[in-house]
């Protein structure tokens, strides 16, 4: 009974609040972005966007850890990739970010626009080149003042395990100096895992951990940087690792 209850709720009243909500958030992203309000429009109509769709999918959220964040410094947040939520949570943050996001999501109608308006970072796997420039970019935003969100692992998961972590948000920290937050998600895998569309009511937990600093990993030679991206990456998925529910490890 409780299913059935849960499909005839996300058809007849959660599709199309979301659907409204999203175009309508697009919208005011798009318009406001575009005449000049790049920095407000850009964060608060998506912090309440993400806010609305957490409650909408009957789904109580947990923050822990917002006040180790500095709210004028530049950071780059890393966290583990468990579903879709993940975005709605990591944008009640509290603080302005740009993503760095796949090229597909350009494609969908005005929340590409929307995305590109707000000055979010597109990666172009085309050819290394490309994807240099990616990170040109995207560095050039932090210059700015931003902090940019990476999902190292790329991809969700199709366990609830977290997979590898690929290199670039680490390169992108140790050339700007700039301070890793490492986050740990709980739960959004529950709520709608990937290639499915059904909601499923559970708690997520989303815990902002400590910065690192990334001084003591700074090295000129080449070499010796390959290393060090290395340890930043194992130390940071170690942090995201230790808060994770049992049943993600």
């Amino acid at each position: 009974m409780k299913r059935f209850i849960l499909i005839i709720y996300q058809i007849f009243i959660w599709s199309p609040l979301c659907l409204i909500i999203t175009l309508a958030t697009a919208i005011i992203v798009f318009i406001g972005c575009i005449l000049g309000g790049e920095r407000f429009f850009s964060f608060y109509p998506v912090v309440a966007w993400s806010r609305l769709m957490c409650i909408f999918t009957l789904c109580p959220v947990k923050i822990i850890g917002k006040e180790k964040l500095d709210g004028k410094q530049s950071y780059i947040f890393i966290s583990n990739h468990q579903g879709i939520y993940d975005v709605f949570l990591l944008f009640q943050i509290g603080q302005p970010i740009k993503w760095i996001m796949k090229q597909s999501l350009r494609k969908i109608p005005f929340v590409g626009l929307a995305c590109e308006a707000a000055g979010y970072i597109f990666v172009d796997k085309s050819s290394p080149q490309a994807a240099a420039k990616t990170i040109q970019q995207a560095e050039e935003k932090l210059k700015n003042g931003a902090s940019v969100a990476i999902f190292p692992e790329g991809s969700r998961t199709r366990t609830g395990k977290m997979g590898v972590f690929k290199k670039g948000a680490y390169q992108m920290a140790l050339d700007l100096k700039l301070p890793i937050v490492p986050i740990t998600i709980n739960g959004s895998y529950d709520v709608m895992p990937i290639d499915s569309y059904r909601i499923n009511p559970s708690k997520m937990e989303m815990i902002i951990h400590n910065p690192v600093y990334i001084d003591e990993f700074h090295s000129e030679n080449i070499k010796e940087l390959t290393v060090k991206i290395r340890e930043l990456s194992d130390r940071s998925k170690e942090i995201i690792v230790s808060r994770l529910w049992e049943k993600y490890r």
